[in-house]
């Protein structure tokens, strides 16, 4: 067996590659019928991904509750008093399923572990922090009995307001003490290659102003349980690397708490996720900024910033799905910013995206390397940071107006030798929206005007899709500037919607 030290210094050499997914801890229950909850229907879960472009399957147990028979959190099936909402048949098919499960004696996670690894796959458990679906309805299923007991241990006692203000104040020791019992639970039930330690569910997890304080309780928390990563890794004779999910931008998880930049530095996290929490795909998460702040402590963790399924124009607005050509642009932003993994939230099967199972399984099988998304055609979109602290920018770039010559930065990451350059701006439904006409740049480079774009099934919210031919040698890597002047119509109209694509030359 290597030595302690021997394995902790593997965890910092190990090659990482390909996909990552995460995979929460409703959906497969929520899902499949009860005939499929057998032995071969949790293999074939992982089948799935066999062979394809995923390396890494996280594993996620737990929201408030966990899908499992935990003695630590309630399991999803023990329902005492609370409300199964009659309209929601996932919930009671997911109470049903995981409760079946166990009635038969098998645990989901160990088989998937146990199967990832026949399959060439890595896996992960993802452990959601301080989860609060559904905290409006304080009697729902989802609710475990320790946060229902315990409302003086929410970050806003006796708030009414946002699910947020209902998530666990980590200030308090008893939340700790119970969060680390169920690691320690994890570690010593499963076998993983990893623990992710999820803090963007939900992404606040201090009293409101007692962020700052909270910086270096969440530091110790960190390092308690790389000790007990340590101390498994030991036992288990094999490297057990711990990751972390926090807000896109190092300022965000900074000013809620995080300091990533010191797990980074004292060896606590072999892997950071820089993400959104879930309203939209952030297309401009600064890799670049995140490894200047790590300095050379960066070249010890795996950098993987995350991919949302939702795609949203700002906040208050209209979301979509992402589709193949989005989900590739996020990726080929990221990889030229600096990333060294992909990371995908909440694209699980069979057919999360637009464009159903066939854009599905298209993504699993050519993947988000750097080279596939370079020479396929992309869509870098005009989106938001959804997760920020008070006093932040979300760097929100819409609604605009059409009179107030609007310009947009676009981060698109490397130019294609040949190619072409669309400008995209979608305008929202109002009376005489067909007349308004604009005058389109990029990069201070007149464009071309050319027809509508007739097909507005994956832009929500408008009305009229308005798309520009852009010079390609307009194109710089990395931040490009558009925009347009209003020439003809309104100057009432709004700008709902705006993008950048990139169709790649032979």
């Amino acid at each position: 067996m290597l030595s302690p030290i021997l394995l902790v210094l593997a965890l910092n050499t190990t090659e990482f590659h390909g996909l990552a997914i995460n995979e929460d801890d409703s959906h497969f229950f929520g899902s499949r019928t009860a005939d499929q909850m057998t032995r071969e229907g949790l293999l074939a879960f992982v089948d799935q991904y066999a062979g394809t472009k995923v390396s890494h399957l996280f594993l996620c147990p737990n929201a408030m509750k966990a899908s499992f028979a935990s003695t630590v959190f309630d399991p999803i099936w023990r329902i005492d008093g609370q409300e199964i909402p009659e309209n929601e048949p996932f919930a009671r098919t997911w109470i049903d399923n995981a409760r079946l499960l166990d009635e038969r004696g098998l645990d989901p996670y160990a088989i998937w572990i146990a199967r990832c690894r026949e399959k060439g796959i890595s896996p992960w458990l993802s452990m959601r922090m301080n989860d609060v679906h559904n905290a409006d309805n304080i009697k729902s299923y989802i609710h475990d009995s320790f946060w229902m007991k315990h409302p003086e241990y929410w970050r806003v006692p006796g708030s009414t307001g946002s699910w947020v203000d209902r998530a666990f104040d980590y200030g308090i020791p008893e939340v700790r003490d119970r969060h680390m019992r169920f690691i320690r639970e994890l570690l010593e039930r499963y076998d993983p290659d990893g623990l992710e330690l999820d803090w963007m569910r939900f992404g606040y997890h201090f009293k409101p102003g007692h962020e700052a304080e909270g910086r270096e309780i969440l530091n110790q928390f960190m390092r308690d349980t790389r000790a007990l990563i340590k101390q498994r890794t030991a036992d288990r004779g094999h490297p057990i690397r711990l990751g972390a999910r926090v807000p896109a931008h190092p300022d965000a998880a900074h000013g809620l708490g995080m300091d990533a930049k010191a797990w980074v530095r004292e060896g606590l996290i072999d892997m950071l996720v820089p993400t959104p929490f879930w309203a939209t795909t952030d297309f401009d998460i600064p890799v670049e900024l995140w490894r200047e702040r790590l300095g050379d402590d960066a070249k010890k963790i795996v950098l993987a910033p995350g991919g949302e399924i939702l795609v949203r124009p700002h906040p208050g607005g209209k979301a979509i799905e992402n589709d193949i050509e989005s989900a590739r642009g996020f990726a080929a932003g990221a990889w030229h910013r600096g990333a060294d993994q992909i990371y995908l939230f909440n694209y699980m099967d069979p057919a999360p995206m637009a464009g159903g199972p066939e854009a599905y399984r298209t993504l699993l099988e050519e993947g988000l390397g750097k080279e596939i998304v370079a020479k396929r055609p992309r869509r870098h979109v005009v989106t938001y940071r959804d997760t920020v602290p008070t006093g932040m920018s979300n760097g929100a770039q819409l609604p605009r107006k059409a009179s107030d010559a609007p310009s947009f930065r676009i981060y698109t990451g490397p130019v294609p030798e040949k190619g072409h350059v669309t400008f995209r701006v979608g305008l929202a439904p109002m009376d005489g929206v067909a007349d308004v006409k604009f005058d389109a740049y990029l990069n201070d480079t007149a464009c071309t005007a050319m027809y509508d774009l007739e097909k507005l099934d994956m832009y929500p919210g408008v009305a009229r899709m308005l798309q520009f031919d852009c010079p390609l040698l307009a194109l710089q890597p990395g931040y490009n500037t558009v925009g347009g002047k209003l020439t003809a119509g309104s100057g009432d109209a709004q700008l709902e919607w705006a993008e950048i694509r990139i169709v790649p030359g032979e």
